[in-house]
């Protein structure tokens, strides 16, 4: 079943929404928890997926580390919606927003690799991106037990691809 729900990015009116939706899967310790403040401050990175009376379905943020490099942050689906293909298109959008901004490589921590996998993402190591060890990884709360898989994409067709 897909969703008809419609994709733009994120306003202030969605702050609250969007910090439900990614915090009620970090109770469940599947993503780490975001401030409202947080998301206000990148609120034109986020993309949500609103339905007819305008609720947040589904969202995602680019966090940009350089010019060429960003990752696929906060993506989260609400729970009734799995399966409606939200996420397939927050992440459709994400890209086309990387590409506008002229980024050419994507990448996700993430412990649904799978779903990462079926749209295009390759398993890759952590390591290739010590922007994100420095930024992010050295003061979360699950750096000593992580067991997020990297994955990354690149956007431009003339860019070496990844060996699997």
């Amino acid at each position: 079943m897909r969703d008809q729900s419609s994709l733009r990015m994120a306003q202030p009116g969605d702050i609250d929404e969007i910090v439900s939706l990614v915090n009620g899967y970090a109770s469940d310790s599947v993503m780490l928890p975001i401030t409202s403040e947080r998301v206000a401050l990148a609120l034109a990175d986020f993309i949500v997926a609103a339905d007819a009376r305008g609720r947040v379905r589904a969202c995602g943020a680019l966090k940009e580390y350089s010019p060429s490099l960003a990752e696929v942050a906060s993506l989260a689906v609400a729970r009734d919606a799995h399966g409606s293909g939200l996420g397939r298109r927050v992440v459709a959008e994400l890209e086309a927003l990387a590409r506008m901004r002229g980024i050419d490589e994507l990448f996700a921590l993430t412990l649904t690799s799978g779903f990462f996998e079926s749209v295009g993402y390759v398993v890759t190591e952590r390591a290739r991106y010590p922007e994100k060890i420095r930024r992010d990884c050295t003061s979360c709360p699950r750096r000593f037990g992580c067991n997020e898989v990297c994955v990354a994409r690149m956007l431009r067709a003339d860019t070496l691809e990844y060996a699997a």
